[in-house]
This record gives C-alpha cells, structure tokens and sequence, in this order.
C-alpha cells in the first residue's frame, strides 16, 4: 500500500504541535523533571517506605516466657495459651459512616473485653496505623465473647434507596440508633472483624497458687517481670516476638498465602530452682500457723543446704497469688482497708498494703539478731584462743561497762556456769565479757568475716545493704558501750538471710557459702546454658572451731533455751532470739536459727515471727516449735538417719502389730502382752480390720481396735487436747478412745500441749491416732 504524502496543511499542524509542545514543556518541563528526580532519586526510598507501610501488615506473635521449675522439674511458673486483640484505625476511618459505626464498636468492645470505651476510642484515633493492640493477656474464655462480637454484621457503605438490609439469617441491619437502614445490592458489607483483629498470646500462670510468692516474683501487664525472680531473670525468661507480615491490596484486604511471612516466637529460658516443692510446702504452713498462733504482723522462714548454700525453702506469711498479685491477700488487712471511709486514704492504704506483700522480708527485712548473735562471737573468741570450753563465768543479773549497767535477761543472774552452759542460758554478761576481750579491732574483723557488712549476694533483688552509721557501727565510730551490746546481737541490724549465712558458716566447718535459688538456666531445646556452681566466699573460723560452737549450740537446744526446737532422733543444734526492730516498724523479732544433725549438718533453717501480737514474745517460745515441725519432716524427706536413744524409742513408741485373721482372744492377748490395750468390736470368729492398721504408729499403751463383724465401724468425735499437760491430754483422748502421738523435747520439764493434728469436733474413727505438739515455757526464755 503506498504512503500518502502530507500535503500542506498536515504540515503546518504538525508544525503547530512541536511549538505547543515546547512552549509547554519550556513553561512546565523544568518542574515536572525536578519533580521526577526527586520522587526516584532524592526521596525515592522515603515514597518506597510509606507504599511498603501501606501495604503490609505487620502482626506480632507472642513469645512464650521461660518455665520456672523446682529443682525436682514440678513448673511452679509457665506460660499459657492466651488472646491479644487490637484495632485496625486505618479500616475504620475509610468507612463512610465511621462515626455511628465507631460509637457501636467502642461500647461493645469496651463490654466484652473489659477496658474503658474511652482507651477504644483512643487507640482508634490512630487513623495512619493499622494495628493498635486494645489489650493483651486476654483469658481464653472471655476471648470467645470477643471473637462472637467480631463476627456480627454491619454495613461498611450505604448506597441510598431500596430496601432495608438483611444479613444471611433475614435480620434486619440497623444502625447504630437502632433503625433499619437503606441500601441496596451495592452496598458493602462485612463483619466487625474487618477492623477488630485478634491474635495469639501468652499470660503467665501460677499453677500453685501463693506457693514461694514473695520469691518468684510476678510479670506485669506486658509479661514483663516486676518483682522477684521473674525481675531480676527478666532478661533470660523473655523470648523472641516472632511476627506475621501480611500484604494489603488496595481494598485493605489480604492477598492470598503467598504474600504472607511467618518469623515463628522463640521462647525465652527457663529456670531450674533449689527450691524443693516438698520442703517448702513444710515451711509454707507451718509459718502461717505460726503467724496466727503468735498473733504476728509476719513470719518469715529460710531453709538452706549447709553443704552449697542452695536454698531449699523460703517462705513469708502472709503471702499472696502472684496471678493476682494486685489483689491484698491477707483478709484482715483487706477488712481494715474497707473500712476506711475516704476513697483517697482507701486507695492509698490499698497500694501501701499491695507493696507490702510483694516483699520478700527473708532478704529485706533488718532487726537486731539478738541472742541468736551469740553464737559468732562464741566462735571468734574460741578462733582468738580468748576462751575455751572450760572457762567458768559467774553471772550476777548485769555488767558495768564504762558508766553504764547492761543487765541480762535473768535479773536474778545465772550464777557460776561454764561456756557451753553460758550459750545454753543466753548470758548477757558472759559474751559482753567475751566481746571486752578482744576488743573493737578483733570483734569487727570476725564481724565482717561472718558477712554483717556486706549483703550476701544472693541471686534475688532488693537484698537489704548494710549501711556503717545507720545499720551497722563503723569501726572507727565504735566505742567499748557499742562492742558490749554488739557482742549480745544488739544495737546493729541485719537481715534473715545473713543471719542464717552467718550459721551456716559455723555448721559447714567455718566456710561461708553463697547462697542462691537458680541451680541451673535451659534454653527453649531444655540443654543447660549454665549451672551455679557453689562458691565457698571464705572461711571464716578453724574447722575444730565450728565443731566445738556446734556441739555447745546442740546442747541449747536439748536442755537450753532452743529445747521446744527439739526433734527426736534428729540431733538439732540451734540459738534462740529475742530482738528489737530499730529502723523500720517497731516491736520485737522472735527468731530460731537451727541446723541438724549437729555432729554432720545437712541443712539449716531461721524461723522470724514479725511483731508479735500475744503474751509470748521469745524465740523460743514462738520460733523454736514450728522449726521442730519442719525440720522432723525435712529429715525424714531427705533420708536423713534419725537416731534415737533408748529413752527416746521408748516414748515415741512403735507400730501397730497385725493382729487381722486372729481371734478376737488371741489377738486381745497378743496385744497386751505388747504394752497395747485392747477393745473387740463385733460377734466374729476372728479379726477383720483393725485400727491403727498395722504398721501404723502407735505410742505405748495405746488402744487398738479390733472389728469382727462387718458394718460395725464407730466414730468418735474428737476432743480439745490443746492447752493441757500431757497426763490430761492422755487422759481426754483415753475416755473417747483415741490415741494421740505426741511430738515434740519429751525430755522437757513442765510440758504441755499447744496444736492437734485433727480440728476439735471432727468425727473420726474409734482408735485413730491425732498427733499433737508439746513444748514448754520452763527455761526457754532469752528476754
């Protein structure tokens, strides 16, 4: 086909083109390049960001926290399947009739999640962001009402005239008034999950309860560690977000599959404690009977391996649920806040007493250790060669140091007594005389040795610091008055955990150990990352010398002031005290350090009553009987020999014999001749059951019940055997028919019964066995 040729007129409009062009471009090119190279060059990786932001979504994945396990592996704190949800702002504000829609969401929201509909409105004002999480750590169960409000229906824009919408089930669609609205089959809709979203999330759970509390800790809102270990192992436990990055079209809807990204959470590690569950169950209830029996503000307990340190219980009563932890446990306290009519002064004794029981008062709280001090400066003097076990000391009642009289607890006087039955005593004036002995330059040397100026270093937060001229006497400012009643555990304070240290020390042949709660840290495959090895921080005195103070705190505890701390066959060396609280609160601290067996010790254990509230005051009053409790368990836990004496064997008794099978005469006589008495229920031929089961034990001249016949069983309700001697408390249990198995120094004078091991009322079997504690105020007070 030929070309046609432009004639004249082609020619001069294609002339006409080629002048407007450059006159425009001349007038407009210069911007529209500049405008060109500053979009692709200067600022082309700002516009690329912002189209990248427009168009991905990006959702974090919470990453579960590290498990805190005690040492035997039990979880005592892990993570647990929880929801997150969050607003789209920038969905919500491209809606035509955003406003009446956002009123319904805000409320609805608000409702079922449990937030204010003011934080909804909030976060929803972030109209250029699409994710803004409303709360996190949401309960499973109330994450099914979120998910059912998501999935109601609403109309996103209205084209005007038609029929009133339906949804799919034939409900009219309403406003958020409550009127129908007109559309028609242009109008677009959708549910409320198109600006509500919800994803996975963790919350930490306690699955023990209140069990080693003020030790582990809790995480706050953001699964952040706010106090204890779950603080101070923040940093370990916290894993890795992962996170889903999605891709948007324009619609602001999801692309498919392949335009998503997973990076899949890391977990954080986890913890394995020295805490044994067992053991500090022991502790956990025999400090809160303790508490209450002494009417205290508080009572606080430690137990440590004496070997390595390792803390195998530690305890504070009253404690409270880490998984609630904003809630004021104790109920009396709760009672007391109530009753405050200002709403001010009512919140603020709420938070006073919500930080309250988040202390952990075994490494915060300070006092004057009192006699329990006794033993150190026992042992620095022996160390120095200022005094030995023969050494003979007559007490008077008091002692003049410069132009002061300091008195013993005993006005009276001890009279002539040698070292080992001046630390039985409690003597004032006898360490006060030590302590003259060696004087300022020597006692402090032994008085830091022992880790009074120092904090120990225990792997938990907020250990109390000694501070010279507040808690403690600086050297220089120590004056012969100051080492006199340093020498008897006042005027100086220090905490718990010190003090146990300090007595460990003596029960671990002169070595000071470390003490610590995490034996070991696992990454999220379970391998170890580390382990804490022990660490010996110094010795301290002669090994003869820690041998020597042990057997002397052995006998406090026999025939001393520490005798209610008494465990038969467990060998229990120990030291009351009586002190005073000077910086902090007021009242006295009746404490009871102890270790056992005293001749090999295994563990150690401090007992602190806060504060109490009755007529007893003393350790070993108040301190020394729930260390016997715990301590007879542990030992018996731990596989610890228990070695009786003869005396002992014949008042704890023995087990039951098997009298089942035999006649009613033949078993009656076998128990007899036993030492038992015996009572023969029924009309049979021979023995069916009996109670004790055999095996089960029994003290000398106890009552079995032999039943011969079926369905004869009897019940007996049990008496009050608290507050009486031992012969009455026999005596009670005896005219009912049941047994009772004492526990407690039966070798003491002037005993009597203070706990039952079944509630008076309780309807029991004939025969059955109730334990009950004994103790005694003969000799045992230090104050």
């Amino acid at each position: 086909m030929a070309k046609r040729k432009l004639n004249a007129g082609d020619r001069l409009f294609t002339r006409a083109m080629i002048v407007l062009f450059c006159v425009v471009f001349g007038l407009f090119g210069y911007d529209l390049v500049k405008g060109l190279v500053n979009v692709q060059l200067v600022r082309g990786a700002e516009y690329a960001a912002k189209a990248k932001e427009g168009q991905l979504h990006d959702t974090e994945l919470a990453a579960p926290r590290g498990t805190i396990y005690d040492t035997n592996g039990a979880p005592i704190a892990q993570s647990t399947s929880a929801g997150r949800v969050y607003i789209n702002p920038n969905s919500l504000s491209k809606l035509g009739n955003r406003a009446a829609l956002l009123e319904e969401v805000c409320d609805g929201l608000a409702s079922v999640l449990g937030v204010s509909a003011a934080r909804v409105r909030q976060q929803a004002g972030y109209t250029e962001r699409n994710y803004m999480v409303l709360k996190g750590q949401v309960e499973l169960d109330r994450m099914e009402k979120v998910n059912a409000f998501r999935a109601k229906e609403c109309v996103l824009e209205y084209v005007e005239g038609g029929e009133p919408r339906r949804d799919k089930d034939g409900k009219l669609l309403l406003d958020a008034k409550g009127n129908p609205r007109a559309g028609d089959s242009n109008d677009k809709v959708a549910t409320y999950a198109y600006f509500i979203g919800v994803s996975a999330d963790v919350k930490r759970f306690y699955p023990l309860g209140s069990f080693a509390a003020n030790l582990l800790g809790f995480t706050g809102a953001e699964d952040v560690g706010r106090a204890g270990l779950e603080l101070l192992y923040n940093s370990e436990l916290t894993g890795t977000p992962g996170r889903v990055v999605t891709a948007k079209n324009a619609a602001d809807s999801n692309l498919n599959i392949y335009y998503e990204t997973n990076y899949d959470a890391v977990p954080g590690n986890s913890l394995v404690l020295t805490i044994d569950e067992v053991i500090q169950r022991y502790l956990d209830r025999a400090l809160e009977q303790a508490q209450i029996d002494a009417k205290a503000k508080a009572a606080y307990g430690i137990i440590m391996d004496v070997k390595t340190g390792a803390i195998l219980g530690m305890s504070c009563a009253p404690s409270y649920d880490p998984g609630n932890y904003e809630a004021v446990a104790d109920p009396k306290k709760r009672e007391e806040i109530a009753a405050i009519a200002d709403p001010e002064k009512r919140e603020a004794a709420r938070k006073e007493a919500m930080m309250a029981q988040w202390r952990n008062g075994t490494i915060e709280l300070t006092y004057e250790p009192g006699s329990v001090f006794k033993t150190v400066t026992l042992s620095a003097a022996l160390e120095e060669g200022l005094t030995s076990p023969g050494e003979h000391y007559t007490c008077t009642g008091s002692i003049r140091i410069a132009n002061r009289t300091i008195h013993c607890h005993k006005r009276t006087g001890h009279g002539n007594q040698d070292l080992a039955r001046g630390l039985m005593n409690s003597c004032n004036p006898f360490m006060i005389t030590l302590g003259q002995r060696m004087g300022v330059k020597t006692f402090y040397k032994y008085f830091t040795a022992f880790g009074f100026t120092e904090p120990t270093g225990i792997d938990l937060p907020n250990e109390f610091k000694p501070t010279k001229g507040i808690n403690i006497h600086a050297q220089d400012k120590m004056g012969i008055v100051e080492l006199a009643s340093c020498s008897f555990g006042q005027s100086f304070e220090a905490s718990p955990i010190q003090i146990l240290s300090a007595v460990s020390a003596i029960a671990n042949g002169g070595k000071l150990m470390q003490p610590y709660v995490v034996k070991k840290v696992l990454d999220a495959e379970g391998r170890t990352v580390r382990e804490t090895q022990p660490t010996v921080r110094r010795q301290v005195i002669s090994a003869e010398t820690a041998k020597t103070v042990c057997g002397m705190m052995e006998q406090v505890v026999s025939n001393g002031t520490g005798r209610n701390g008494y465990v038969s066959g467990g060998r229990v060396a120990g030291k009351t005290g009586t002190s005073q609280k000077l910086s902090v609160g007021s009242g006295y601290v009746a404490s009871f350090v102890s270790f056992a067996p005293a001749d090999a010790p295994e563990v150690a254990m401090l007992i602190a009553i806060d504060e109490p509230g009755g007529d007893m005051i003393n350790g070993g009053q108040l301190a020394a009987p729930p260390t016997a409790e715990v301590l007879e368990n542990v030992l018996v836990y731990k596989n610890i020999e228990m070695r009786y004496t003869e005396k002992e064997k014949e008042q704890l008794g023995g087990s039951a014999p098997d009298m089942v099978t035999l006649t009613p005469t033949a078993a009656k006589e076998k128990l007899q001749t036993a030492g038992y008495t015996a009572k023969i229920i029924g009309e049979g031929s021979s023995v069916l059951r009996q109670i004790p089961e055999p095996g089960q034990s029994i003290q000398q001249g106890g009552l079995v019940i032999l039943y011969t016949g079926e369905n004869t069983e009897r019940t007996v309700k049990v008496p009050k055997l608290t507050n009486l001697s031992l012969s009455e408390a026999k005596r009670v249990a005896a005219e009912v028919g049941l047994n009772i198995k004492l526990t407690g120094n039966l070798q003491s004078q002037s005993l009597f019964t203070y706990r039952q091991s079944i509630a008076e009322g309780a309807e029991v079997p004939l025969g059955t066995a109730v334990t009950v504690n004994i103790m005694t105020d003969n000799g045992i007070r230090d104050r």
